[in-house]
């Protein structure tokens, strides 16, 4: 199987969306969600393996994520028509090269610290909106071979689902088959005492509830 979505417009994800994993990291509230891109180029598939040069990052993590799907091109929608937009949700890995997102090095890129090549998983399918009940109640769960790292629900998210497709939208067009990755729950491995990153022979799962599990190897 590829990736459902192999070349879209865009890629917005969202920083800092859920209360826990802001408390882990003693970051201070936001009134607004916080934006990044992650390229298209980024994307993989199934079963694709996550790979990097050590020499350019030593500090891989994995971010489990919902991943909403837009079918509409929506622009300045509202919050009460924004799920309007939506084609459907996927699970999305936002893999983070945390040397090059933070200041360990003196990078701070947040782009290019999400956005290297392999560093967008996402599958192993999109499910269509109508097949899900509610996309603020879903079990958010990610495992490093095998050991649960991040469980949590999207009841969750600081701005749901349709705030951030309405946020979003105010100055960005959002396009058809463009995806918004809404975040990630506490228990990201950069956080953790001491911290724990990817290594060659890991392998990475996320599960988002009723979309299926996104399973990659790690090389």
């Amino acid at each position: 199987m590829l990736a459902p979505l192999a070349n879209p417009s865009k890629v917005i994800g969202i920083g800092l969306n859920y209360g826990e994993h802001r408390r882990e990291q003693s970051a201070a509230p936001a009134d607004y969600p916080v934006l990044f891109p992650k390229f298209s180029s980024s994307i993989i598939g199934p079963d694709d393996v996550i790979t990097w040069d050590p020499a350019l990052t030593q500090q891989v993590d994995y971010e489990g994520e919902l991943g909403i799907v837009i079918g509409k091109r929506a622009k300045r929608v509202s919050e009460v028509e924004a799920l309007e937009f939506v084609f459907g949700y996927c699970n999305l890995n936002d893999i983070s090269a945390r040397d090059l997102q933070h200041d360990e090095r003196g990078h701070k890129q947040w782009t290019r610290g999400k956005s290297l090549d392999t560093f967008c998983p996402i599958g192993p399918y999109i499910v269509s909106k109508d097949e899900i009940a509610d996309v603020q109640n879903l079990r958010v769960r990610t495992w490093v071979n095998g050991e649960l790292r991040q469980d949590s629900n999207t009841g969750n998210m600081i701005s749901n689902a349709a705030q951030l497709v309405s946020f979003i939208s105010q100055g960005i067009t959002l396009l058809p088959g463009d995806i918004i990755a809404s975040g990630t729950p506490a228990g990201v491995g950069h956080y953790r005492q001491p911290p724990i990153y990817l290594k060659p022979g890991d392998v990475v799962e996320v599960e988002v509830e009723g979309l299926g599990r996104l399973s990659n190897p790690v090389r």
